[in-house]
């Protein structure tokens, strides 16, 4: 069994620089090996900051037989492309999400991933926050009854700019991929199911054609509903509600907690609120920490499924805001 995870970074991000990079150094289980950039000057410059002494191009990184996992964080558009390469090179893979554009593309990665016996997993590093455990305790000991509702809201006020992927098209911007995608992990990992059919309106930017706001109206089995909101135009918002027979759970902040934030979880019961205080943790560092595991001990685990599920959902809702029509989802 390997020690460490010896991991290549594809991407020099944002979000790997803030948050992935140092979870991956501070995790006892890996370490940062090399890191790779489309620019070799950005590369060495990223290396630099986190004392890492090898860096070069993607390529570079892929040929590295050090390297046991790769992190890409690249725009959704090359996901594919890299993912690919990444597992023909026999690399375990960490992807950001959203990891793709179709679920035709999610097919052709896992399948890919199979072949050459490689882990992937769809970086949705919330789930891992002790919160969502401490709600679905709650939900699995009965507390809110029979659960039937689902409603939660992400978004923020976004600068547009032509210099951010985000409202570029072309790398597979817009809001449902980059926050809505969110949502939709969130009531699947509260449902444990695929809906049945959705429904979602989507609001369009003309100067950048890109979706910047939308709902969405998901219909599961059981009689059970989620309806989620999500915008680059609007108050920030990062919270969900689980509605139930007998109570209700609201979160405080359910997605981007940082990992010194102090949080909280609402319970409502018989006209009581009660407050339920989380400590803080880092869901960047406990996400690596799962991952690792996995690749270390080559535990079963559920990661192709849920990346199948959620590109096939995320599919359905794109055609369904493209024909403003409810789409059936057969799993």
């Amino acid at each position: 069994m390997k020690s460490k995870i010896k991991f290549g970074i594809i991407g020099c991000s944002l979000i790997a620089k803030k948050s992935t990079i140092p979870a991956i150094i501070t995790n006892k289980n890996s370490i940062v090996e090399m890191i790779g950039s489309r620019s070799i000057t950005k590369a060495e410059k990223f290396a630099k900051e986190f004392d890492c002494n090898k860096f070069g191009n993607y390529e570079d990184v892929l040929k590295n037989k050090n390297i046991d996992a790769v992190y890409i964080s690249l725009p959704i558009s090359i996901h594919e492309k890299w993912a690919i390469k990444a597992a023909k090179a026999g690399k375990h893979i960490l992807c950001e999400k959203s990891l793709t554009l179709s679920y035709a593309s999610a097919k052709k990665i896992v399948k890919e991933c199979k072949n050459n016996n490689v882990k992937i997993r769809e970086n949705f590093v919330f789930k891992f926050h002790p919160q969502h455990k401490k709600i679905l305790d709650i939900i699995t000991k009965n507390k809110i009854g029979t659960v039937h509702s689902f409603s939660a809201k992400y978004g923020f006020n976004s600068l547009f700019s032509n210099k951010n992927f985000r409202f570029n098209k072309k790398l597979g911007g817009g809001a449902l991929n980059d926050i809505g995608c969110y949502l939709i992990s969130a009531c699947s990992h509260v449902f444990k199911d695929l809906p049945t059919s959705v429904f979602c309106n989507l609001e369009i930017n003309k100067k950048f054609n890109i979706d910047y706001r939308g709902s969405i109206l998901l219909t599961f089995s059981k009689n059970r509903t989620a309806l989620v909101s999500f915008s680059y135009n609007d108050y920030f918002q990062s919270t969900y509600d689980i509605w139930g027979t007998r109570g209700l759970i609201r979160t405080e902040r359910a997605f981007n907690v940082s990992k010194n934030m102090k949080n909280s979880i609402y319970l409502n019961q018989n006209d009581k609120i009660k407050k339920i205080l989380i400590s803080p943790a880092n869901q960047f560092q406990l996400a690596i920490e799962d991952f690792c595991s996995k690749i270390k001990h080559n535990s079963n685990n559920n990661f192709e499924k849920e990346i199948l599920n959620q590109a096939l959902i995320m599919d359905a809702v794109r055609r369904s805001s493209s024909k403003n029509s409810v789409i059936k989802i057969k799993s």
